[in-house]
């Protein structure tokens, strides 16, 4: 069986390289994902490299092989379901779960995993708007894009937070920006760097680097 440490570097290559489009994720990436030091990294890599689950090259970065990315999407599979569980049965708010998702994700089996995903009706994302990695690893695919990206007039609705701290994901549940949430583009002051909605007739303005950090849907303007 995969080591707890195994399991969360595949985990945070994956989403390096799925969050970049890139087909490595980079050492120095890496260090800062799971806040240890570059020689670390470098170390467990070449480790990974010996496995069979990831392709190191120095100064390149690496890449997951195909028993790599099935073992990652396992371990986001059930990462990520837990949170919605835990969201779902016992109340706790969206920037409450990740933690407690990291800390349960390593010791449940995939039976109780595949139990908790029949007990919720085969959700598609979860409580952050992140796709659910299917049993047999296929993964949801949408047409979100960056809430900095559309025009002024568009209307749209939220479906993904990709800065998923809880210090923003409290911010944002302040703000009255929680997934579902619609509303319409009515400035997009790029000089200023500013953003700002209209939500159910209230402004709210939202930094750039903060929009980045939200994925919509939108509707037809008309």
């Amino acid at each position: 069986m995969p080591s707890l440490t195994i399991e969360n570097y595949v985990k945070v290559i994956y989403q390096i390289c799925s969050s970049s489009n890139a087909p490595c994720a980079l050492t120095g990436e890496l260090a800062t994902a799971l806040g240890i030091s570059p020689g670390s990294v470098t170390s467990m890599l070449k480790t990974l490299h010996e496995t069979g689950l990831a392709k190191y090259k120095p100064y390149e970065g690496v890449q997951l092989t195909a028993s790599g990315n099935t073992l990652a999407l396992r371990v986001l599979r059930r990462h990520r379901l837990i949170e919605l569980f835990l969201v779902k049965t016992l109340d706790l708010n969206w920037d409450e779960v990740h933690e407690e998702a990291e800390n349960m994700e390593h010791a449940v089996s995939d039976l109780l995993v595949d139990r908790i995903d029949r007990y919720l009706g085969h959700p598609l994302t979860d409580p952050h708007g992140d796709p659910i990695p299917a049993a047999d690893g296929t993964v949801p695919t949408g047409s979100a894009q960056p809430l900095i990206e559309l025009d002024v007039k568009t209307v749209f609705h939220l479906v993904r937070v990709i800065d998923q701290t809880p210090e923003f994901l409290r911010y944002l549940s302040e703000t009255g920006l929680t997934l579902g949430t619609r509303g319409t583009i009515t400035e997009n002051q790029r000089e200023a760097g500013t953003i700002t909605l209209d939500i159910d007739g209230r402004a709210t303005v939202l930094s750039h680097a903060a929009a980045e950090k939200l994925l919509v849907e939108t509707f037809p303007i008309g």
